[in-house]
C-alpha cells in the first residue's frame, strides 16, 4: 500500500518564540527566571509535610505498642493484675478443752504467765547490823527478764520458763561468787498453789567489774482444769 504524503512540514519556531535566557544550560526542561526560589519553596513545603507525617506515624506506633504491652487503667500506667480469688486459710476450730484451746507449738501463745513481783524480784544484802543503810550494801540481786513456752498434754501443761538478771556490788561488796535463792510457785486464777520449786543460782562478779550476770531455764508442770484458760494461770518467780 502506498503512503500518501501529508502536508509539508512547517517551521513554527517563529510562532512560539522562547527567550534563550529561560533555558538553563544542561537541563532539558524549561524554567522561569525565579525557578530556584520556587524550587526552595516547594522543598520546604514537602519537608514540613514529611515531618508531620513522621510525627503522626510515630504516635500511631506508640499507641499500638502501648495497647499490646500494657495492661491497666485509662491513664496509661501499667498495673499488675492479681488473681480474682486467693487461697483461703481458715483458722483451726476452737474446742471446749483448755489444752486444745491453746496452740501446742512451743511458743508463748496462751501459755501461763511468768511473773516476778517488784518486791520479790530484788534481793539486797547489807553488812551485818546495818540493814536498810545504803552505805552498807554488800550486793543487790535483781531479775530483769522473764520468758516462757509451753506444751500441753491431756489435762495439763508443761511450762519451760526462763529468767535472767544481774548482781550489783554495793559500797561494802567485793568481787567473787554470790549465791541467790530462787523460789517458784505455780497458781491458778484463784491463787491456789498447784506446784512449787526451789533452787540456788550462783553468780560470779569478775574482778574489776561492779556487776555479774546470771540466767536459768527450768520446767514445771501442773494440771489445767477444763473450761479455764491457760493464760489465767501464773508462775511466780521470787528471789527468796
Amino acid at each position: 500500500m502506498a503512503l500518501s504524503e501529508g502536508p509539508e512540514a512547517q517551521d513554527i519556531s517563529s510562532t512560539f518564540r522562547v527567550e534563550p535566557g529561560h533555558i538553563r544550560q544542561g537541563c532539558l526542561a524549561c524554567q522561569a527566571k525565579d525557578g530556584d526560589e520556587l524550587r526552595r519553596i516547594e522543598v520546604h513545603a514537602w519537608l514540613r509535610i514529611a515531618a508531620l507525617c513522621g510525627l503522626l506515624a510515630g504516635a500511631m506506633a506508640l499507641s499500638a505498642c502501648g495497647g499490646s504491652k500494657l495492661t491497666g487503667d485509662s491513664t496509661g500506667f501499667a498495673s499488675e493484675r492479681l488473681p480474682d480469688t486467693l487461697p483461703r486459710t481458715d483458722p483451726p476450730p476452737r474446742t471446749q478443752t483448755a489444752e486444745a484451746d491453746a496452740a501446742a507449738t512451743g511458743n508463748a501463745l496462751n501459755c501461763p504467765q511468768v511473773v516476778a513481783w517488784p518486791n520479790e524480784r530484788l534481793r539486797t544484802i547489807y553488812q551485818s547490823g546495818h540493814d536498810n543503810d545504803a552505805m552498807y550494801v554488800v550486793n543487790r540481786g535483781e531479775i530483769t527478764k522473764l520468758s516462757r513456752e509451753c506444751r500441753f498434754y491431756n489435762g495439763g501443761v508443761v511450762v519451760k520458763y526462763g529468767f535472767a538478771g544481774r548482781v550489783l556490788l554495793g559500797p561494802k561488796g567485793a568481787p567473787g561468787a554470790v549465791t541467790l535463792p530462787v523460789s517458784i510457785r505455780a497458781a491458778d486464777a484463784y491463787k491456789n498453789t498447784l506446784a512449787k520449786d526451789k533452787m540456788s543460782v550462783r553468780v560470779t562478779v569478775p574482778s574489776g567489774k561492779p556487776v555479774g550476770y546470771f540466767s536459768m531455764v527450768r520446767e514445771i508442770s501442773f494440771p489445767i482444769r477444763v473450761g479455764t484458760r491457760p493464760e489465767d494461770y501464773k508462775i511466780f518467780v521470787a528471789l527468796k
